[in-house]
């Protein structure tokens, strides 16, 4: 039986975290509480905890970072814990330090630890004094292009301009040439005044056959730290991750022991608590390079719970309840391999564009070895408010082949009316030769894929008068077939195996 807590815990998010928060809290005896916009009223958060107040109306600024009517909320439903999930005020030192302010206590580090952070400049000093090695960059870059072109000349091309208080792939350019430098300069600056606030840029040199690969660490209130692992994130687009990985195929035992090791002296180091993500990029020979840290649970935090069997929001909401970590480093064991897909409602035949609308109907994919992490349900509209990601599909199998077979298996069996979504475009990320072999990195999307590798014959409208018609004949009782050219009818031998109408009309338009 659960022991209950005299916790209240805040979820100060939506969407399939806030969904994946709550039943960790649950699972811990926490009393859970959640916050909705008008537009996500009757969403899957809601439902789930145990009570639930409106923040706004759907604009994300005027609801989920409205910050003074989320602390209002806090009062009012007498929170003791609030935990930020990611995105939204989850790395804000603003908000930690109001919530301390308020006498309530983060699920997550100090306002003190995320400033440390958040300012990429400063996070690459703090990596340089716990020896953490670090891609050749710039300080923060004066107004003056001559500057940055000098240390362009000494770091050598290709070089990443890019924002200091950014993140999500926003405020960074790739420059293969001083021309290409001198144009992304102001645009860069721009772009991290509008998106962070502050307008501070810097230059880093570019790994382009790079492999982007993280460690995720656990620290408690008492000086012990542990990793758990790495994750490759290595397949993304503009900078954002689409598919996650552990463990990555390359890493070498003794690099992965000293990542790991340099992640924890590296929190250790600037008095970090809960749990964090620790960014490396691994270049072509093998070696890896600070990126930066992410003081918050990650999106692709489920891979590394399948195999390890820890649960991390759990593990998050004891360290901040003063627990110890119950684990040494050697009684980290991962045990298979995990694969994350992030269905993303977009069209990737037209450039990964997001698209939104009412979901009609949903299947998700079920079996052994599968993770569902969702925040919508069928009747529900896919808003244009909010980030495009609808959900998490997750695997794990004895070794990454036997996860990618389950992934490619569930990927099938996922099926969204309604809206486009990016399933296609994974079933074909998943079974490419170079993904297969293992020959990931950060550009594998630019130089492999093409939206026409996705298209298919427009026969949607042909299946959907096929389908009518069928329907109507399978209700009307008929057994005769109905034939069209390239496809195998339906049988009229009663004891033949059947096919649903509507399943044979997605097979006919090529989905």
């Amino acid at each position: 039986m659960i022991e209950k807590k005299n916790h209240r815990l805040l979820i100060a998010n939506r969407g399939e975290i806030a969904s994946r928060i709550i039943r960790g809290a649950k699972d811990e005896g926490w009393h859970t509480i959640a916050i909705y916009s008008d537009a996500d009223a009757s969403a899957p958060h809601v439902l789930l905890a145990d009570e639930a107040h409106p923040v706004g109306p759907a604009p994300a600024h005027q609801s989920y970072l409205n910050m003074d009517r989320i602390l209002e909320v806090a009062r009012e439903s007498r929170a003791t814990h609030v935990h930020p999930g990611y995105g939204f005020f989850s790395e804000n030192p603003d908000f930690v330090q109001r919530i301390a302010d308020a006498g309530l206590k983060l699920i997550g580090p100090s306002a003190d630890a995320i400033r440390a952070m958040g300012d990429k400049v400063a996070a690459r000093n703090a990596a340089e004094a716990a020896k953490v090695p670090l891609v050749p960059g710039s300080p923060p870059l004066p107004a003056d292009p001559e500057v940055a072109v000098d240390y362009a000349e000494k770091i050598g091309y290709p070089v990443l301009i890019k924002a200091a208080f950014g993140g999500g792939g926003k405020g960074m350019r790739l420059c293969k040439d001083v021309t290409e430098l001198r144009s992304a300069l102001s645009l860069t600056r721009g772009e991290a005044g509008r998106s962070f606030g502050n307008d501070t840029i810097f230059i880093e040199r570019a790994l382009l056959k790079a492999r982007h690969v993280e460690i995720q660490i656990l620290c408690d209130e008492h000086g012990n730290g542990v990793y758990l692992g790495e994750r490759e994130c290595s397949i993304q687009r503009r900078h954002q991750k689409l598919i996650e990985e552990t463990p990555c195929v390359v890493l070498a035992p003794e690099t992965r022991r000293k990542m790991g090791e340099a992640a924890v002296r590296l929190a250790l180091d600037i008095g970090y608590h809960n749990a964090a993500t620790v960014e490396f990029l691994l270049d072509e020979k093998g070696e890896p390079y600070f990126l930066e840290m992410n003081t918050r649970l990650q999106v692709e935090h489920p891979i590394t719970e399948m195999v390890t069997g820890i649960d991390l929001v759990r593990a998050q909401l004891r360290i901040a309840d003063g627990e110890p970590l119950p684990w040494t480093q050697d009684e980290i064991d991962p045990k298979g391999a995990a694969i994350e897909c992030r269905i993303i409602a977009e069209d990737a035949m037209a450039g990964f564009v997001p698209q939104s609308g009412p979901v009609h109907y949903a299947r998700l994919p079920q079996g052994p070895g599968v993770r569902n992490d969702v925040g919508f349900l069928p009747g529900r509209e896919i808003s244009v408010h909010y980030d495009s990601m609808i959900g998490k599909l997750i695997t794990w199998g004895n070794d990454r082949e036997e996860a990618r077979t389950r992934m490619l298996r569930a990927l099938d069996e996922y099926l969204v009316e309604g809206v486009r979504t990016n399933v296609d475009f994974q079933r074909w990320a998943l079974s490419h030769p170079e993904f297969i072999a293992g020959n990931t990195y950060t550009r594998f999307i630019d130089d492999h894929f093409r939206p026409e590798m996705l298209a298919r014959p427009d026969l949607e409208e042909d299946a959907a008068i096929i389908a009518a018609v069928a329907t109507y004949r399978h209700r009307m009782g008929s057994s005769g077939p109905i034939a069209m050219s390239g496809t195998n009818s339906q049988s009229s031998d009663p004891n033949a195996p059947r096919r649903s109408p509507w399943k044979r009309a997605r097979s006919w338009s090529g989905r």
